[in-house]
């Protein structure tokens, strides 16, 4: 098997691997950046109006004209109008680029869980999945939005505003930017903090959704078992730990913003008491002062919004770093290079020396299994559980790949087919039917996408289904509910089949598709199944050894692999393992049975 890939989940690494998803969206990011400039052209001369006017009133007041004004007012006007335009766009055509952003990654993430083998599932909690399609993407939005424009806006004022300070006095100008870097400092130290209390939350909220998923999903167990107490207090246990979590979360938070704050009262200290000496001693003019203040006041205002960003910052890191644990999680199962598409299949089956493990230093559940089926035959797989039946059942469409030894349809190893191929070319009907959310000819029409309504009626039909289905309250137009919860049983077996009759393909694999049901539902879903697997290669797993007296080749497989095989009569008169089982079977069935295996054994 794949070992998970190892890779750098730092900052650096992460935003290299972030920023190619702009690319579609280059036109607009160009766009926002300009209009982000913009924005900071209007504070950035304000203070340089006030320095003027104050400069000007200190030294004469009359040489204020009334024109003077109408110009330096029209001039602030105009920038205004040119910062709201400015804002208009970024806030809602770059609100848009990042919300787009985040529905590629979200559709990427999706394509890649849908290409991810059946061992990512059997390890990988569905609530931590679904909290990561949905709530850890949502601060990319504002990530991607803001991101690029809040740094630029903070580079722009920094650099622009040292240069205008340093010409008014640059003692003063250094004085107070070598004081810049301890605010800096406090950011990064307490961004690890940050970064590291988002990641348990956004992990304790995958960890309750997952609970809060089994629960309902298992409410009828619940209920049945009067154990509503204690799934409460096993969520309230998880739901206690998030708010411990938050807590922590909301302590970094407030030490940060104090801590900032307290710096930032200290360089508006630091400005007065050095501008006072400076005014005093005649090397800066009131107007210059006036302006120092104002421009210090936009190096904390920018330096407060770089802070306050930091926190949306690292909520977006945070979204990034897990979208891409899962985007990291190997693809197992793949085409391989130079794979053929499977065509006119006859539906040859072989197994050469087959082994398997599910994991690399695992046991093994298929030790050199070798077998042959030939094309349109009834073949029925029996033998205690933890035989293989399943697993080797799931080689067949590759939803693993053997360890060792081969799978071959048509003599073609199933590993040099296309999985669409392959996989179209072969049908399931398994014993826990799963139905979407949607209506009975949905459900049905999943087995060919885009299928005529004759055609699923048809299907429906020859599945034994047709009759129920119109007897339902709007026919095939009836909502089946989660998971097909509206149906009985036999009736979503029904559709399943009916859906595997859609799908018309040349190879069936049945995987204990009766046990689950009431011996009326047996015997309809049993015609119905039998139908189906009329001139189709057919692989039968099933405990319920009546059902299977018609195959054409029983195999028998226990932990050593295949220990015996013949038609259901050959296999009874060996008096071997097969006889015992369907002994044990007959013992607990009715008298009937009994009656009959004394018959068929003389």
């Amino acid at each position: 098997m794949s070992q998970t890939r190892k890779r750098d989940h730092r900052t650096s690494a992460l935003l290299s691997r972030f920023i190619p998803y702009y690319k579609p969206y280059l036109g607009i990011l160009a766009l926002d950046m300009t209009f982000a400039v913009l924005t900071t052209i209007c504070a950035l001369v304000f203070p340089l109006i006030v320095r003027q006017i104050t400069d000007l009133a200190v030294s004469d007041a009359s040489s204020i004209t009334l024109d003077i004004v109408l110009r330096l007012g029209s001039l602030y006007v105009g920038l205004l109008a040119l910062e709201a335009g400015s804002r208009y766009y970024m806030q809602s055509q770059g609100h848009i680029m990042g919300a787009k952003i985040e529905r590629d990654m979200r559709q990427g993430l999706f394509a890649h869980l849908a290409q991810l083998s059946f061992s990512y599932y059997s390890e990988t909690k569905v609530g931590q999945i679904m909290s990561r399609i949905t709530s850890d993407l949502f601060d990319v939005t504002e990530f991607a939005h803001h991101c690029p424009e809040e740094f630029l806006i903070g580079f722009i004022n920094l650099v622009v505003s040292f240069v205008i300070l340093s010409q008014m006095n640059l003692t003063l100008t250094l004085i107070i930017f070598l004081a810049l870097p301890l605010m800096m400092l406090s950011i990064f130290l307490f961004n690890t903090k940050l970064r590291d209390t988002f990641k348990a939350t956004r992990y304790q909220l995958g960890e309750i959704n997952a609970q809060a998923e089994d629960s309902l999903l298992g409410m009828r167990v619940v209920q049945s078992f009067a154990n509503e107490e204690l799934e409460s207090r096993k969520f309230d246990e998880g739901n206690q730990t998030f708010l411990q979590l938050k807590k922590r979360q909301y302590k970094v938070m407030a030490g940060f913003h104090a801590t900032t704050r307290l710096l930032n009262g200290l360089m508006n200290l630091l400005v007065i008491v050095a501008g006072a000496v400076f005014l005093s001693r005649g090397q800066l003019t009131p107007g210059e002062f006036a302006s120092y203040l104002l421009y210090i006041n936009l190096l904390l205002n920018t330096v407060t919004r770089l802070v306050n960003f930091m926190e949306q910052f690292q909520r977006g890191l945070t979204g990034i770093e897990r979208f891409y644990e899962i985007m990291d999680a190997p693809l197992e199962i793949t085409d391989q290079p130079g794979a053929v598409e499977l065509t006119d299949t006859r539906g040859e089956i072989t197994l050469d020396h087959v082994t398997f493990r599910y994991t690399e230093d695992g046991p093994k559940v298929l030790d050199k299994v070798s077998l042959f089926v030939p094309s349109g035959q009834s073949v029925a797989l029996v033998g205690p559980s933890g035989s293989g039946k399943t697993t080797l059942c799931n080689l067949i469409p590759r939803f693993y790949d053997v360890t060792e030894g081969r799978v071959l349809i048509d003599g073609q190893d199933v590993r040099d087919i296309t999985l669409k191929s392959l996989r179209g070319s072969i049908g399931t009907v398994q014993q826990d039917v799963y139905l979407f959310s949607g209506t009975v000819l949905e459900n049905i029409a999943y087995g060919r996408p885009g299928a005529k309504m004759e055609d699923v009626m048809t299907a429906a039909k020859r599945a034994g289904a047709h009759e129920f289905i119109t007897a339902l309250p709007e026919g095939y137009d009836t909502y089946v509910g989660e998971r097909g919860v509206k149906l009985s049983g036999g009736q979503k077996q029904r559709l399943s089949i009916a859906r595997v009759f859609l799908k018309d393909p040349p190879i069936l694999l049945l995987d204990e598709a009766t046990s689950a049901l009431d011996n009326e539902s047996e015997l309809l879903v049993q015609q119905s199944l039998e139908e189906l697997a009329k001139g189709r290669t057919t692989l039968t797993i099933a405990h319920r050894l009546t059902t299977i007296r018609n195959a054409d080749v029983i195999w028998v497989l226990t932990d050593d692999g295949l220990e015996e095989s013949g038609s259901h009569e050959e296999l009874l008169k060996k008096r071997g393992l097969y006889y015992q089982l369907y002994q044990l079977y007959t013992v607990k069935s009715d008298g009937e049975q009994a009656d009959l295996l004394k018959e068929e054994v003389r």
